[in-house]
């Protein structure tokens, strides 16, 4: 992978949740009042996701985030809003990924990764009003 590619996998969570935040699909209201201008949106947006753990890029748009610093972590697929777990850690994740997607049932718990864990679960929720 060239450092373009690179790049560009480690900004794809970003720049989805932004394009999202423009097209009128996010804003949680713990944010505070949805700014006017796009800079200010992107600004507030920047200073939310830099709080959340690091996302270290899989394949695709598959991420395991970098914290907290054990094992167990769930890996993500972050396309824009569109944040499901993939698996409830590194393990789980290759046996789902490489076997088939439902060989097993998920476990009752997946360790809660700030902010990750949170947009997965209110995508879940809109999912299932929609």
């Amino acid at each position: 992978m060239d450092d373009r590619a690179i790049r560009q996998a480690l900004d794809w969570p970003f720049e989805g949740l932004r394009k999202s935040v423009e097209q009128g699909q996010l804003w949680w209201p713990e944010w505070g009042k949805l700014p006017s201008s796009a800079r200010a949106r992107e600004q507030v947006l920047r200073e939310v996701v830099s709080r959340a753990p690091k996302l270290i890029p899989l394949i695709g748009h598959r991420y395991l985030p970098e914290q907290p610093h054990e094992a167990g972590n769930p890996v993500f697929s972050i396309f824009y809003t569109d944040a499901i777990y993939y698996g409830a850690n590194l393990k789980d994740y290759f046996e789902r990924e490489f076997t088939s997607w439902n060989s097993k049932p998920w476990p009752s718990q997946i360790k809660y990764v700030p902010f990750w864990s949170d947009l997965v679960e209110r995508f879940a929720q809109n999912r299932n009003h929609t």
